[in-house]
């Protein structure tokens, strides 16, 4: 049984929030995540869910939300979900459910669910590959986007595919002992 308090709940988002300015914004991993952090249109929603079924309900909860709420006041979702599916394998396998719930609300082409893990492991990589690390986060994540947001981000880039290969050459320069530092940087500043 989860004991977790609104305490809890504070500090994961403060966690996030510091790994989003710190790595995702911080190492522009993402170019687009800074215009919707600065005008604070990021949900940051934790779930109590400690079972897939609980996620399940979070998920349509928050995809319904976000369907329903003005792009204005909150452009994309984050769902925390720090006490399910923390296996990496369980979550991977979770994603296709998370699919047919995106179309079973018949949301497909409107929002698109990212994904983001403590051990995030991309197939046909090794566990330690610095590469993961674009998809590291402290807790599971399911990030909500909006697509609309999406391609108006896209059109404001020329070369979106660069923008992975610039995140591969950031992070091996960086290493993973750099990530570390990077992190205890941000804890101490």
């Amino acid at each position: 049984m989860n004991n977790s308090s609104s305490g809890d709940h504070q500090r994961i988002v403060s966690d996030v929030e510091s790994w989003l300015e710190t790595a995702v914004i911080g190492l522009n991993l993402c170019p687009f995540a800074r215009a919707v952090h600065v005008k604070k249109q990021v949900r940051y929603a934790v779930t109590e869910a400690t079972e897939p079924d609980q996620l399940v309900a979070a998920l349509t909860q928050e995809l319904t939300y976000l369907h329903e709420c003005d792009p204005e006041l909150t452009d994309t979702t984050l769902l925390i979900h720090p006490w399910v599916l923390q296996d990496f394998s369980d979550y991977n396998e979770f994603l296709d459910i998370a699919d047919v719930i995106l179309a079973g609300l018949g949301m497909e082409g409107e929002i698109q669910i990212a994904s983001f893990h403590p051990d995030y492991q991309f197939s046909g990589t090794q566990r330690d590959d610095v590469s993961n690390y674009t998809n590291r986060a402290p807790y599971p994540i399911l990030h909500l986007l909006r697509e609309d947001s999406i391609s108006r981000a896209v059109a404001s880039v020329p070369d979106t595919d660069a923008i992975y290969k610039r995140n591969i050459a950031t992070l091996k320069a960086l290493g993973k002992d750099g990530w570390v530092k990077l992190f205890k940087r941000s804890e101490h500043p």
